[in-house]
């Protein structure tokens, strides 16, 4: 646990109860502050009461008494509207901060010599994939290495500090809109697409918060930017003009005098005064697709940029075993493979997947993002079979109607059983994709839930249930 300071003595308001808001009280109480635990939910609060935390219901406490509100990431901060504990936060003059906030406090006030190494990853897809990588190098390379923020552990659940510590921070658009302080050595923005506008109230709004991974960054520090879209290479064009850091756009389809890029597979840095090629992503089996080369390519510029050796670089990414739910084989009956990229919540991160495979049986469906799936019919003509589930499943069959086969299953199971019988029946090698380009919250707790009952869906596949006598 990392002890917060700062707020010795005084009272902060935590709301939100989950493991950020939890974990946070710790870490709090840890450093000597006092505080109120709320949620709105009763399961909260109970988890809060089972640790002896101090449970108090903010809609009806003094917020004169109180220092600072730490809002949980999922909580509105300005849309669709001020959550009322934000409200009740501004009328009494109180500060509003995240955990990520929290943290960024505690290591600015450490003494120099304690103060570790930090990496901020942000971007719409990506972001677990290449975080999870670049913790993967860096203890390669034998480095004291703490991974957390969006991904695994809470960030105040992450070890203490110290001055040879590396701490690989996962950072979602809602942790930065409640954070100022972070002084990140590398900060990596992967790509952006548009996603989470209902909280963000537009687009402008999701790139303004993006954006604030960059803030404090100085001489000596390295921004690492993926130029492969429109509004990426719009922010590494501005950042650069301001020339206050080191910039190293990335990019996995176009070569560049300066930056890491990869082309057809092959990673190079041209970061130093020539182009060196360093690496066949090929090879690298947990790696495919275009998408997971600008992964390796930000991983890579990230490592280099803290003083891990290229070479040492390379044989992390080289070595890395992948993430659940992210193009995962979760497994093979026959000629048919079954793939699991419940990660893909919206569009552009199906994208990613559909277009690693020349020809797939598609299952898709959930809770629909803005725009649908009417960005993907490029890649209509890959889907030998599509079946829908969810919400989505019928506006998701109109997009399809006339451009690929279309059957509507309902549910995971259902869609993993037809598309096993139609894959099988071709008695080719085949894919079973789950790419599901929609949240996953009219069926599931979560995206990895999802990814889990397709995991089981397909082992039941190969252990059948019992017949009753």
């Amino acid at each position: 646990m990392i002890p917060v300071r700062g707020f010795e003595d005084k009272t902060v308001a935590v709301f939100g109860l989950g493991r950020t808001g939890l974990t946070a009280a710790r870490a709090l109480i840890a450093g000597g502050a006092k505080v109120a635990l709320w949620d709105e939910k009763e399961a909260g609060r109970e988890a809060a009461r089972a640790e002896g935390l101090p449970v108090v219901d903010l809609s009806t406490a003094d917020w004169s008494q109180f220092a600072a509100l730490m809002l949980s990431p999922g909580v509105p901060l300005t849309h669709p509207k001020p959550h009322w504990t934000v409200d009740k936060a501004k009328e009494a003059g109180v500060e509003i901060l995240g955990d990520v906030e929290l943290f960024a406090r505690t290591v600015n006030a450490a003494p120099e010599h304690k103060k570790p190494k930090i990496i901020a990853i942000t971007g719409t897809n990506g972001k677990s994939t290449t975080t999870a990588l670049i913790g993967h190098v860096c203890r390669q390379a034998g480095r004291d290495t703490r991974v957390g923020g969006n991904i695994g552990a809470g960030i105040l659940g992450l070890e203490d500090m110290h001055g040879g510590a590396v701490y690989v921070l996962e950072l979602s658009s809602y942790q930065l809109d409640l954070t100022s302080s972070l002084h990140a050595d590398a900060t990596v923005l992967l790509n952006l697409s548009p996603d989470h506008i209902d909280r963000h109230g537009s687009m402008e709004g999701y790139i303004a918060a993006k954006r604030r991974i960059f803030l404090n960054q100085g001489k000596g520090d390295t921004a690492i930017i993926g130029v492969d879209d429109p509004w990426c290479q719009q922010i590494c064009t501005e950042i650069t003009a301001a020339n206050r850091r080191t910039i190293w756009p990335i990019s996995a389809g176009k070569a560049m005098g300066r930056g890491v890029y990869a082309l057809q597979g092959v990673l190079y840095d041209a970061t130093g005064e020539r182009v060196t090629e360093m690496a066949d992503l090929l090879r690298a089996r947990s790696l495919p697709g275009r998408h997971n080369w600008q992964n390796a390519a930000a991983a890579y510029a990230a490592a280099i940029a803290i003083g891990i050796p290229p070479v040492q670089a390379v044989e992390g990414l080289m070595t890395f075993p992948g993430l659940a739910h992210r193009m995962e084989t979760v497994g093979k009956i026959g000629k048919v493979a079954f793939v699991n990229d419940s990660k893909a919540t919206n569009a552009d991160a199906a994208r990613q997947a559909m277009s690693s495979y020349p020809k797939f049986y598609w299952i898709a469906g959930g809770v629909p993002k803005a725009g649908g799936i009417e960005d993907l019919q490029d890649l209509f003509p890959r889907v030998a079979c599509a079946y829908l589930i969810g919400q989505a499943a019928d506006a998701f069959g109109k997009t399809l109607d006339g451009k690929a086969p279309v059957k509507q299953c309902g549910d995971i199971e259902t869609a993993v059983a037809a598309a096993h019988a139609d894959a099988a029946a071709t008695g080719q090698d085949a894919i079973v994709l789950l790419s599901p380009a929609c949240a996953s919250f009219d069926q599931f707790s979560d995206f990895e839930a999802r990814g889990e009952a397709f995991r089981a869906a397909v082992n039941g596949l190969v252990k059948p249930k019992a017949k009753r006598a």
